[in-house]
C-alpha cells in the first residue's frame, strides 16, 4: 500500500512518516510505503485514481479531487489546527502579529496551501488585490522530489520572494539562517481566531478503500495514534526517523520541532473543526454545499482516536 505526503522534509506530516518508518503500520499487518507527491492536490488526485491508498496532507485539499466530499473521508488527524507559518524577509524588520507587513510584497505559497493565507488576510482586513499582495508559487518549487518549505527558505534567502507561507521546517531553517522573521503562527494564537480550523494535517482514504478494506483504514488510524504515543513518550525517536530520510541539517532540527508540535498531537476530528473547515472552504469557493460531519469524517473509526 502507498501513503502519499505532499512534503517530506517537514514536521507537518511527521506522524504519518513516523508511523511508516517506525513499523507501526506493519504492526497492523499493513505493508505501507511513503510516496512524496507535490503539490497536495496532485496527491489527492492520485488517491481518487487509485494510485495511492492514503493521503497524509491538508484536510481541506481533499476537495481538489473529491468535490463536495463525494468519494473521500478523513480517517484521523495528524495534528490539530492550521499548521503553516507566515515568515517575512528579515530585512523588513517585521514584528510578530503585524499582518500588514504583507502589503505590496511577494509571498510564496504552495497551491491549495495559499488559500489559508488568502482567507486569513481577508479576515484581518487586507484585500490582496487592493493592497498589492502577490501570493504565488515559490520559484523552483515544482517537479518530483520537491520539499516546499526548504525551497521557500532558499528563495527567501536569495531575494526571490519577500516572505513565505509554509511549514515549520522551512520556517526554522529561515530563522536560524537569519534570513526570516516569524510573523504569524496560527496554531499558537496569531491571526483571526477562526483560522485555526481552516484545515489540519489529516489522514484520508477513499470511500472505496473504506468500504472494501475497513481493516486497512482502521489500521491506518491505529498506526497514527501509535506514532503520536511513541513520539510523546520519546521525542528522540524523531531523530532516528529523520536520519533515514532528511539531509543532515534538517535531521538535526526535527526533534525540537516535534517537541513543539506534541501539544497538537491528537487524532480526533471534532464537529467544530469540520464546521470551521467547511465554512472556510465555502468562503474560498472550493465547496458550495453544507456536508454534514459524517459526510466528511469516517466516524466508524472515531473510537480508535483515543485508544
Amino acid at each position: 500500500m502507498k501513503l502519499a505526503v505532499p512534503d517530506l522534509i517537514s514536521n507537518s506530516y511527521f506522524p504519518a512518516v513516523a508511523a511508516v518508518e517506525l513499523g507501526l503500520f506493519a504492526r497492523q499487518g499493513l505493508d505501507v510505503s511513503l510516496e512524496l507527491i507535490f503539490p497536495v492536490d496532485k496527491a489527492y488526485r492520485a488517491l481518487r485514481d487509485g494510485e495511492v491508498d492514503f493521503v497524509g496532507g491538508s484536510a481541506h485539499s481533499a476537495l481538489a479531487a473529491f468535490p463536495e466530499w463525494n468519494g473521500c473521508k478523513l480517517l484521523s488527524a495528524q495534528g490539530q489546527g492550521m499548521y503553516w507559518f507566515l515568515v517575512m524577509r528579515a530585512g523588513l524588520n517585521a514584528k510578530r502579529g503585524d499582518v500588514g507587513i504583507v502589503k505590496g510584497r511577494r509571498i510564496g505559497a504552495a497551491p491549495w496551501v495559499e488559500m489559508g493565507l488568502r482567507r486569513l488576510l481577508i479576515e484581518a482586513g487586507i484585500d490582496p488585490q487592493r493592497d498589492g499582495v502577490t501570493i504565488a508559487p515559490v520559484p523552483g518549487a515544482t517537479g518530483a522530489g520537491v520539499n516546499f518549505g526548504l525551497t521557500a527558505a532558499k528563495a527567501l534567502e536569495d531575494g526571490k520572494i519577500d516572505g513565505f507561507w509554509a511549514n515549520g521546517m522551512g520556517t526554522e531553517v529561515a530563522v536560524r539562517r537569519g534570513v526570516g522573521t516569524v510573523v504569524l503562527d496560527v496554531r499558537r494564537g496569531d491571526g483571526p481566531k477562526a483560522c485555526f480550523n481552516y484545515t489540519m494535517a489529516s489522514i484520508a482514504a477513499s470511500d472505496r478503500l473504506i468500504h472494501d478494506n475497513p481493516n486497512a483504514a482502521a489500521g491506518a488510524v491505529r498506526a497514527v495514534v501509535a506514532a503520536h504515543a511513541a513520539l510523546k513518550a520519546e521525542p528522540g525517536l524523531a531523530g532516528n526517523v529523520a536520519a533515514k530520510l532528511f539531509p543532515p541539517q534538517e535531521a538535526a532540527l526535527i526533534v525540537d520541532l516535534i517537541k513543539r508540535d506534541l501539544p497538537y498531537y491528537d487524532a480526533s476530528i471534532s464537529p467544530d473543526f469540520v464546521e470551521g473547515m467547511n465554512a472556510f472552504a465555502r468562503d474560498v469557493g472550493i465547496l458550495t454545499g453544507h456536508p454534514g460531519y459524517a459526510d466528511v469524517v469516517a466516524t466508524q473509526f472515531a473510537p480508535l482516536w483515543n485508544t
